[in-house]
């Protein structure tokens, strides 16, 4: 199942799987999803979600910032209990699982570099080590070393495709053994426009992020019968750590596709984080779940 196809016309948001309507005052977008403003959407997770999804075991690649840092939280405020993988920033992890903890959930960190086979395999024996399973894999580390392809060295290349596209392979690989067992689970792989249109000055993380795409409709096709659901979401510009290392021009030539000439959503870093993402994200395994026990 590939992430809901969405346009958007004036300030309202139409898609084929959520229609919301958005209202801006002083700063703050509440999003209608299925009738429900976005924060009643949240208040209701510590209860109905918690019981939905009956605290699944979530490992995030690329946790410690950016979306992968949101939907760590997001999820572990959910209840789950959340494996939150980074490759340098400790501190920032740390911090997520301390934040996940005090709202009641369960989190720990684990330092890795996902375009290595042994680290793949030691991540996924440490969240089954600590909870005994691996029931969602939520894909998300990513890098850029932009540049345009006349003058792209080979390492820029190479670099890319293996965090990016390699990594998740190995990650989807050794997380569905443990689900093969077990006979149900969930990778979820953040993927990107670029992968989908390109981008000046991006052929590697293009053909990496078109790859991630190629890739999960290949798993959701082997690992079906297994009850295995595999998606991938597209997000196009967001604010983040990694794209405001982006050039002013790339930048611009990302904001000429869109209509308005800005994002429609911004994503704040705040109580509420990346709330598109989260929904997407729970609305994913949700489905998924409701399709599998029926």
């Amino acid at each position: 199942m590939a992430a809901a196809s969405a346009s958007f016309t004036g300030s309202v948001f139409k898609s084929n799987r959520i229609s919301t309507n958005s209202a801006i005052s002083a700063g703050v977008r509440n999003v209608a999803f299925n009738g429900k403003t976005a924060s009643s959407v949240q208040r209701s997770l510590s209860y109905a979600d918690r019981i939905v999804l009956e605290a699944p075991v979530v490992i995030v690649t690329g946790a410690s910032r950016g979306i992968g840092k949101a939907v760590a939280l997001a999820l572990g405020k959910a209840g789950c209990k959340v494996l939150v993988n980074y490759a340098r920033s400790s501190k920032e992890a740390e911090e997520i699982c301390k934040e996940i903890e005090a709202s009641g959930g369960q989190a720990l960190t684990f330092g890795g570099d996902v375009s290595k086979e042994e680290d793949v395999a030691s991540m996924i024996k440490t969240a089954v080590d600590a909870w005994g399973t691996v029931d969602v894999l939520v894909n998300n580390s990513g890098i850029t070393r932009d540049g345009l392809m006349m003058r792209m060295k080979l390492s820029q290349w190479q670099e890319v495709i293996d965090l990016n596209l390699t990594g998740v392979f190995l990650c989807t690989q050794t997380a569905a053994k443990i689900m093969m067992k077990k006979r149900t689970g969930r990778i979820i792989n953040i993927a990107s426009v670029v992968g989908l249109v390109g981008n000046l000055g991006q052929a590697n993380y293009s053909a990496a992020k078109a790859g991630v795409i190629g890739l999960t409709k290949t798993v959701a096709r082997e690992y079906a019968t297994r009850g295995i659901t595999a998606n991938a979401i597209a997000p196009g510009f967001i604010s983040s750590d990694m794209t405001a290392k982006l050039g002013e021009d790339i930048e611009k030539n990302i904001l000429k596709t869109i209509p308005l000439g800005e994002p429609l959503f911004y994503f704040y870093v705040c109580e509420r984080p990346f709330m598109f993402v989260y929904l997407h994200l729970l609305l994913f395994i949700r489905l998924c779940s409701f399709q599998l026990n029926t």
